[in-house]
């Protein structure tokens, strides 16, 4: 696995993508993501290393992603509910789930203020986010730095929307072995799970191409915008 760490400001702002191994998208989203923050021409990002260090793990699921798997790594697990016990077994443990188990460990080693995890949906033709609502500490603070956000991003590309969805998860209702909520919930900081489509959007399709690599890395180069537009409140003290 691959931990790229881009930055040196004092803010932590993670992405981790491709926990399920046959979301590709995903990780060209990670790609789009990570070639903007390295280009040394974009005063915006220049702007943002100087405020956050960015910690990018851009395939969370390489055995998975190697052996074909469509959900789960070479163990047969899961990821995105391997993010703590739930009851049916340990997690997330070396034996099972390393992958998290690792990651885990280094964003409680080094701190976490923002945390965006990329997957794709099979069913929904849209570009989307899933939040924290139904986590313990979900309240006005993360309410507002999650709104800004969507708009932000919203702004930052028309691929991207708020109205189309999951359902939200009822007050302390969120499942914590999933990854965003686990993490909204242990580090209280905003997190969410970002959706793109397998096929195409529904609202600007593209009928030679479909959601294509292209237009992945193209999203991943714009919520850089909508990241830096709460990055003035999110707070750094642990």
């Amino acid at each position: 696995m691959d931990l790229i760490t881009i930055g040196s400001g004092p803010l932590k702002v993670w992405a981790i993508a491709r926990q399920h191994p046959g979301e590709t998208m995903a990780e060209w989203f990670m790609e789009g993501y990570i070639n903007r923050l390295i280009d040394e021409n974009d005063p915006i990002v220049r702007q943002l290393r100087r405020e956050a260090t960015f910690y990018c793990v851009p395939n969370m699921n390489p055995d998975g992603a190697f052996r074909g798997h469509l959900r789960t790594n070479a163990c047969g697990a899961n990821l995105n509910r391997e993010w703590c016990t739930t009851g049916d077994y340990v997690a997330p443990t070396l034996e099972r789930s390393p992958e998290v188990f690792h990651v885990l460990a280094e964003m409680t080693r080094i701190g976490v203020d923002f945390c965006i995890d990329v997957h794709g949906d099979e069913a929904l033709p849209y570009n989307f986010l899933s939040g924290s609502e139904g986590v313990g500490k979900w309240g006005p603070r993360l309410k507002h730095l999650q709104d800004k956000f969507a708009k932000s991003f919203r702004q930052a590309s028309p691929d991207f929307q708020s109205e189309h969805g999951y359902d939200k998860d009822k007050p302390n209702k969120a499942n914590l072995a999933v990854a965003s909520t686990h993490i909204g919930q242990q580090f209280d900081c905003l997190s969410a799970t970002l959706e793109m489509p397998f096929k195409d959007t529904i609202d600007d399709p593209n009928p030679l191409t479909g959601w294509s690599p292209e237009r992945s890395m193209h999203l991943g180069g714009a919520v850089l915008e909508a990241i830096r537009a709460v990055m003035p409140e999110l707070r750094t003290e642990k």
